[in-house]
């Protein structure tokens, strides 16, 4: 036996080193693959729609990181979870900051959006979080989420419900979109709306904090005291509406600047935010005798045409503890003289313009309610200096506010009265009577009618226009006879040819006749005494 057989011996065959070599290449293949894969996350969203597994791309800034690796159903049926495959070195993307949206063809107050997946297909958009624990599961957005950084500034707004702004619409300033609204959410414990807005750069610059923001429509008419106003926006705000905003009083100093997250009030329009820019105001109570129909909260307070505050409330602390009011007592209404409107400056001396006002009211100076508006009725608060009236004074309060001194001049409600009165006399005239007297005049005019018309009718009448007609031919023709060259005019020269000649040949018996009257009877020139001859 050969010593060389010895199985402990014998060496390994070449023939076993390509399988080895396959095995470990194979090996190396796997963790290659394995090394190139990273975490495997769990997105939920409320339906697949445009979501394919295996096809569907995960990316940021649009560089793929991962793809879609299944897409099932939730055990309870209520939404959809999709495995995704994420690719290596995306650990650290993902965290609980990490927010996924699917991006398709949208068309919203923004414009239009995702064009580009119409031929490639929806896919889902990742926005790396910052900082947070890590996660595997998360929840996709509907839509992109807010912006939190920008090259601008950011500010937050507070509202009223009922308002109707919306992600995405515009911000102006003076009709110059600057910005847009990038968040708006419901407070349901304290009932109001919050905004985020986003002025972009350089426009930052013109928010202040004498800045106030207001509420706009692409369309907006308002008829009222002050007339009738229309305002057209942009298109844009046409479509969706929108934020504006300004310092509303272009006198009043502008205020300093303002940081992110810098917090103001979105009022209804544009002079609901110019009212809250004086901040500086004098309450005061009108009591008014009359009806105050037509008197609307916001209505102008004016002197001389030149508005000086509003009205606040119509009506105030009426029927507040019982039915007192109900009687004959006096409605109040309260007005707010705003000094700032008029010296147009921050600060002002309230207790000095109270002083003076008392003075001036010492003087004459009265509320009454005047109407601004035939159509609408609308009526406005005026201060006017009357003459004749009883001496008042700021003496007298209504629930704490001092109660202005008020008349009747002028009012709606005085024209009214007058009007009743006017009916009321013209209700006790004799109009039976009257009646009967016009109806027996129409009968007597009826018959008047009657016989012009007979008369009318008479055939003798019809001819008169021919007979006057003939009658002014004669009488042209009898003229024409008498005109220049024809024998009525030589008849008549010849007639008084001969009468100037008579008057010729009768002057000098007439000039006589003048000088001795008598002369028709003794002679003009007496014959002498004849003288006695002697005898010879």
């Amino acid at each position: 036996m050969n010593p060389n057989d010895n199985p402990r011996t014998r060496r390994i065959s070449a023939v076993w080193l390509i399988p080895l070599i396959a095995v470990l290449i194979g090996l190396w293949l796997v963790f290659s693959y394995l090394s190139s894969q990273g975490p495997v996350i769990t997105l939920k969203l409320a339906d697949a729609e445009g979501i394919t597994a295996g096809k569907t791309a995960v990316k940021t800034r649009n560089v793929q990181v991962g793809v879609v690796e299944n897409v099932t159903l939730s055990d309870d049926l209520s939404h959809t979870l999709l495995t995704v495959q994420m690719q290596a070195e995306t650990e650290r993307m993902l965290n609980e900051e990490t927010r996924f949206w699917v991006v398709k063809p949208r068309v919203g107050r923004e414009g239009i959006s995702g064009l580009s997946t119409v031929l490639s297909g929806a896919y889902i958009e990742l926005l790396p979080g910052k900082n947070g624990k890590k996660a595997k599961t998360f929840a996709v957005l509907e839509s992109p989420p807010t912006e939190k950084t920008g090259n601008g500034l950011f500010l937050r707004l507070v509202s009223k419900p009922g308002s109707n702004i919306s992600n995405g619409d515009p911000v102006s300033f003076r009709n110059l979109k600057v910005g847009r609204v990038v968040e708006t959410e419901f407070d349901a414990n304290a009932k109001i709306f919050r905004h985020r807005i986003f002025i972009e750069k350089p426009y930052d610059v013109l928010v202040s904090e004498s800045s106030r923001f207001w509420k706009v429509s692409g369309i907006g008419f308002q008829l009222d005291a002050g007339g009738f106003q229309a305002q057209l926006n942009s298109l844009e705000a046409l479509l969706g509406g929108g934020i504006s905003f300004a310092v509303p009083d272009p006198n009043m100093r502008t205020g300093g600047a303002v940081n992110d997250d810098y917090q103001f009030i979105l009022h209804d329009d544009e002079e609901a935010a110019r009212r809250a820019l004086y901040t500086q105001t004098l309450d005061y109570v009108l009591l008014i005798e009359r009806s105050v129909r037509g008197l609307q909260s916001g209505a102008p307070v004016e002197y001389r045409g030149i508005r000086v505050g509003s009205v606040e409330q119509v009506p105030w602390t009426f029927g507040y503890r019982s039915t007192e009011g109900l009687g004959r007592q006096p409605i109040p209404v309260l007005i707010r003289l705003e000094p700032q409107r008029i010296t147009h400056q921050a600060l002002i001396d309230l207790p000095r313009w109270r002083e003076e006002l008392g003075e001036l009211i010492k003087g004459g100076l009265r509320a009454s309610l005047k109407s601004g508006n035939l159509i609408t009725g609308s009526l406005f608060v005026d201060l006017e200096f009357y003459q004749d009236v009883p001496t008042a004074e700021l003496t007298a309060t209504h629930h704490g506010v001092s109660v202005f001194p008020s008349i009747s001049a002028g009012s709606l409600a005085k024209i009214e009265d007058q009007i009743h009165q006017l009916l009321k006399t013209l209700n006790g005239l004799p109009m039976q009577d009257m009646a009967n007297n016009m109806n027996r005049n129409l009968a007597n005019l009826a018959t008047i009618t009657q016989r012009v018309e007979n008369l009318l009718n008479d055939p003798a009448l019809n001819q008169l226009p021919q007979q006057l007609s003939d009658n002014m031919e004669s009488l042209q023709g009898t003229l024409s006879s008498w005109q220049s060259g024809g024998d009525g005019y030589h008849k008549l020269q010849g007639t008084l040819e001969k009468l100037n000649r008579l008057l010729d040949e009768a002057e000098p018996l007439l000039d006589t006749l003048n000088e001795q009257p008598n002369a028709l009877i003794f002679q003009r020139h007496p014959a002498q005494d004849t003288q006695p001859r002697g005898a010879q």
